[in-house]
């Protein structure tokens, strides 16, 4: 049986750090996949805790005075949440067809397509009671879970030393989290790369090639996913990973700001022409990254398959309609779609607190900002008004501004130190604010910087924080207790805490939980952030310097042939004649934009 085509087209990615740290077993029972971000370790010893208790098993903790602490960690909670999926689908396939059970609610919320919701409802309208009984049998037999997914954002690598001040070797972040998803139990599960290259990280995962290259029932059995902005990065990363041995078994492509949490914006490339790339150029793409791949196997003395192994293509960014998501998957032959954020306001599939739950089901679009609240310099979309937001403005007023930094996974800034160190610390706030103080004479500009300082917010505990505060577990720092959330802009149009079947018929197109009034296509809303982005980055730029004229120029150019490409697909789109319309009023605006940078030019 095909899992790809029999089960959801669908899969739900990873959010912030805590929001996904528990949704498989949430969600996986009923066959849906799910990404858990695996970075944060405190977090993870956390959540081992939350588990083993609740199932009244005895908790060891692993403390970090252990050797490989932090990979002992991920490895433990991923077998144990594989041990719940696993009692769970073995709960449910010895269950019975009734009413409102877990295992009628599995079949109920495919999609109509699937092979089993064919059967499922074909077997509701037999009469003869042995037939209908050897048709739940079958199925029975034919449910399974959906895959435990990791993430790893590969920028996440900062070395890790001893007590005594030595490297520790193979114990960055990000490779130590590899290791511990690799020494899991974990089966038919992915690992996602997301941020790009990681040279470090990828010759690791090549020490992990046993691991990467064993196959059951002819499917990998710990597959390795890239999320990519473009078909440019995925040949690249691609090559790259096939010359060690290494095979992509999925291109998540995602938007560069139609997204939640950190965002890369393209120099003006978006969605649909990515994808039509993808769709173009996909057979060459597999074909050419087999015979890499291949070579690549016979040199180390692998065995090589005997035939080229699968490769998904999946897109997620600001769906949120059946509508688009359909056209998504048909028009650019993507095997699935991912949906996050909407996901944000389904309980039974996320963790979220009940305060960060009615702030994320009251935000409108206006409360959904591209901010600088990454320390890591990425701009990264954030919903304010969070406790989180009220909590750093509250400490720089009673002037302890910043965080202790226990968690050091964002330290990234050498400005004042040999080593490393994070921009919303409070050694990096009290060093910069003194050297503000020392270098700018002037009263009002020093007040502007500082307040600007005063963004950088600490992603690991605040991000982290809904799981701390929705199970009640011990804090992660000493004095940043407030949640972080970081939505897509999508959120703004939907308003309503909803159930998991809810949200699946929305998906599905069996409901419609929108909110009512204007919400854009995908395609549009995707230009519209970026126009707003391209004007934001003019507004005090140098527009009489040849580099920056010409990065001005190039990303026009680029929205320019996306406007032109969608316009020829138009007639495809749903509500054709408003799509059109607008895209005509976006072209309008590139080209008063142009016009400005012309005017700048010759001055």
């Amino acid at each position: 049986m095909n899992r790809h085509i029999d089960l959801h087209t669908f899969h739900i990615p990873v959010m912030g750090l805590a929001y996904t740290v528990d949704t498989p077993a949430k969600v996986a029972r009923y066959g849906i996949s799910s990404v858990v971000s695996i970075i944060e370790d405190t977090l993870i010893e956390r959540m081992r805790q939350y588990y083993y208790q609740k199932l009244n098993e005895p908790y060891f903790p692993i403390h970090a005075t252990e050797p490989d602490y932090r990979a002992k960690r991920i490895t433990d909670y991923l077998n144990l949440l594989n041990k719940i999926v696993t009692e769970q689908i073995e709960k449910l396939k010895a269950s019975t067809f009734e009413a409102g059970s877990d295992l009628t609610l599995y079949f109920e919320m495919l999609p109509e397509t699937s092979l089993l919701k064919k059967i499922y409802v074909k077997m509701q309208q037999i009469r003869d009671r042995q037939e209908q009984k050897r048709m739940e049998q079958e199925l029975r037999d034919k449910l399974y879970a959906g895959s435990i997914d990791v993430n790893i954002m590969t920028k996440l690598d900062n070395e890790r030393y001893h007590s005594d001040g030595t490297l520790i070797e193979d114990g960055s972040d990000a490779v130590a989290a590899l290791r511990g998803y690799a020494n899991s139990e974990l089966s038919g599960s992915s690992i996602i790369f997301s941020a790009g290259m990681n040279p470090r990280l990828f010759s690791y995962a090549e020490k992990q090639i046993d691991v990467f290259t064993k196959m059951k029932n002819g499917e990998f059995v710990k597959k390795i996913v890239l999320k990519v902005s473009d078909f440019r990065s995925s040949i690249i990363q691609g090559k790259y990973l096939a010359k060690r041995g290494l095979w992509v078994s999925e291109f998540r492509i995602e938007s560069g700001l139609n997204c939640g949490g950190h965002t890369f914006a393209s120099d003006g490339y978006l969605l649909g022409p990515i994808l039509e790339e993808f769709k173009t150029k996909r057979t060459s793409l597999e074909n050419e990254l087999f015979e890499i791949y291949k070579q690549a196997l016979i040199e180390k003395g692998k065995t090589v398959p005997e035939s080229r192994p699968n490769i998904k293509v999946t897109v997620q960014g600001g769906i949120g309609t059946y509508e688009e998501d359909e056209f998504l998957r048909k028009h650019y032959d993507v095997d699935a779609t991912g949906w996050g954020t909407p996901f944000l306001l389904v309980p039974e599939a996320v963790t979220v607190d009940p305060e960060t739950l009615k702030s994320l089901s009251d935000a409108t679009e206006d409360d959904i900002v591209l901010s600088n609240t990454s320390p890591l310099g990425v701009r990264f979309n954030y919903l304010k008004g969070i406790s989180g937001e009220k909590e750093k403005y509250q400490l720089a007023e009673e002037g302890r501004p910043g965080s202790p930094c226990s968690e050091k996974l964002l330290q990234a800034n050498t400005e004042f130190t040999d080593k490393p160190i994070c921009t919303a610390s409070v050694t990096y706030f009290r060093k910069k604010i003194q050297q503000i103080r020392d270098t700018e004479p002037d009263v009002q500009i020093q007040a502007k910087k500082i307040s600007a300082l005063y963004e950088k917010e600490c992603l690991c505990i605040g991000l982290s924080n809904t799981a701390i505060r929705q199970y009640h577990l011990p804090p992660i720092g000493k004095t940043i207790h407030g949640v972080t959330v970081c939505p897509g802009p999508n959120l703004a149009y939907f308003d309503k805490v909803v159930s998991l079947k809810e949200m699946i018929d929305h998906i599905y197109g069996r409901t419609n939980l929108l909110k009512e009034g204007y919400r854009p296509h995908v395609f549009i809303k995707e230009i519209k952030i970026y126009l707003e982005y391209l004007n934001e980055q003019m507004q005090g730029d140098d527009l009489t310097d040849a580099k920056r004229i010409k990065y001005y120029q190039s990303f026009c150019k680029n929205m320019e042939d996306a406007i032109v490409y969608y316009s020829s697909i138009s007639s495809h789109i749903a509500e054709s004649n408003q799509f059109t319309a607008e895209l005509q009023q976006a072209g309008e605006e590139i080209t008063q934009i142009k016009a400005t940078i012309e005017t700048n030019k010759n001055n």
